[in-house]
């Protein structure tokens, strides 16, 4: 798995036009990074290919600005909704109830929709938004002949979770109603998100396992800002967006604490949505270690994990992705609550030889973290072989994959779907 491959690089920047193809991606991000940078991802991935289209990114990211798009990539940003640890929704920043909030949200992709008349729509993994807020431009979209692509991570939670979750939303009736294809960024032999779904044979056949997908190094690189400890090599340590991460960070600290003669040091990045008591305790222990270094958040994230010599993570998709891309040696401690999609993902890679896995005891309210069970996993962390040589076929061909599969759609330099005049402007 080569990780010499630079982000963002490209031909000049192709003429403008607007009879050019347009893809329109939805995110409703609520909790933490993954759904933005999946999204940016595959955003970037499609201006490479094709550089005439215009990419619109509908995301309810409070950190959307902070990310790097290729030229022809924008974004709008939807008034945010946050999810809770309990999983309940509700106001990012607005003082309005959330009933209000959808209602903006929904206005808001509405007219979008209609303004910018995407060819191609790709809905990253709420088949009809968050609490429906889609389903107005969906109807648009489905009378304006418009690909609408769902797209799924690799794991979305445990079956019998899942089927009543979308039975309750009218995610199964859209996903036999509205979308054209379904995108899986997995392998069907690693997992199948759907399996647990009743009536197979309505979207069956247009399931499509693309395979991970590879991330790269930002470019152009940033000045050296990096702490001291990135000079040499050094364990890191990500929990993601931070929201839900604070124990497995604790747990580190503690580790290195108990245990001076852990071998590597680590540089610990908190992410933006950790809660600044816990930052600041977390911040006052680091600086006490001479083995360890803090670091707020860092959107080029990449950076590190290529520079880094292996990975503490919990169990995110994106992380994921980011650890098979670079081919680090990796230790995940799983998420259990409120989904079990982490441990799902986590306990399948660790069968395929790919990373190894640690159980949170905490996490079941009962358990205590002990330190020195944490230090003997890092101690053994560097000596772990890289994911590459488990030898999983074309693990990391999604992002290829996806552009191949649109092809059809994106890569003349015209736009050549044929609106009927009685749904042109509806």
């Amino acid at each position: 798995m080569s990780s010499n491959v630079i982000d963002l690089v490209g031909p000049e920047r192709s003429p403008r036009s607007s009879h050019a193809p347009r893809v329109l991606i939805y995110s409703h991000d609520t909790f933490g990074l993954g759904h933005i940078r999946r999204c940016r991802a595959i955003a970037n991935a499609l201006v490479a290919s094709f550089p005439h289209i215009s990419v619109i990114i509908v995301s309810g990211s409070s950190v959307i600005s902070s990310f790097q798009f290729g030229d022809g990539v924008d974004y709008v940003r939807i008034p945010g909704v946050e999810k809770q640890s309990d999983g309940h929704y509700g106001p990012h920043h607005l003082n309005l109830e959330l009933d209000d909030t959808i209602r903006l949200r929904t206005d808001i992709i509405k007219q979008t929709v209609l303004s910018f008349d995407p060819d191609v729509v790709i809905v990253d993994k709420e088949p009809v938004g968050l609490r429906g807020e889609l389903k107005p431009a969906l109807d648009i979209l489905r009378r304006r002949g418009a690909r609408i692509v769902l797209g799924l991570r690799d794991v979305l939670d445990e079956p019998g979770k899942l089927l009543e979750e979308w039975r309750h939303s009218g995610a199964l009736e859209a996903l036999d109603t509205i979308y054209d294809d379904v995108f899986v960024y997995g392998l069907e032999s690693v997992y199948e998100p759907l399996a647990g779904l009743p009536d197979q044979q309505h979207f069956s056949a247009k399931t499509r396992y693309l395979g991970y997908l590879k991330r790269a190094v930002p470019s152009p690189m940033p000045p050296n800002r990096y702490p001291r400890i990135t000079k040499q090599p050094f364990i890191l340590v990500t929990p993601g967006g931070g929201g839900d991460g604070a124990g497995v960070i604790d747990w580190v600290i503690s580790a290195y604490e108990a245990d001076p003669t852990i071998a590597l040091p680590a540089l610990i990045v908190f992410g933006p949505f950790m809660s600044r008591e816990k930052r600041k305790d977390f911040a006052e222990r680091i600086a006490r270690n001479p083995k360890l270094e803090g670091l707020g958040f860092e959107p080029r994230l990449e950076l590190l994990m290529n520079r880094a010599h292996c990975v503490v993570a919990m169990g995110g998709y994106n992380t994921f992705c980011e650890i098979l891309s670079f081919d680090k040696p990796a230790l995940v401690v799983p998420r259990v609550r409120p989904r079990l999609e982490q441990a799902i993902r986590a306990h399948r890679a660790e069968e395929l030889g790919l990373i190894d896995v640690l159980a949170d005891p905490a996490q079941d309210g009962d358990g205590v973290r002990d330190p020195m069970v944490m230090a003997a996993a890092l101690h053994a962390l560097p000596k772990r072989l890289p994911p590459s040589q488990a030898f999983v076929p074309d693990l990391l061909d999604g992002l290829p994959a996806i552009c191949r599969a649109l092809a059809e759609n994106l890569s003349s330099p015209v736009r050549t779907r044929a609106l009927a005049p009685s749904v042109a402007l509806s």
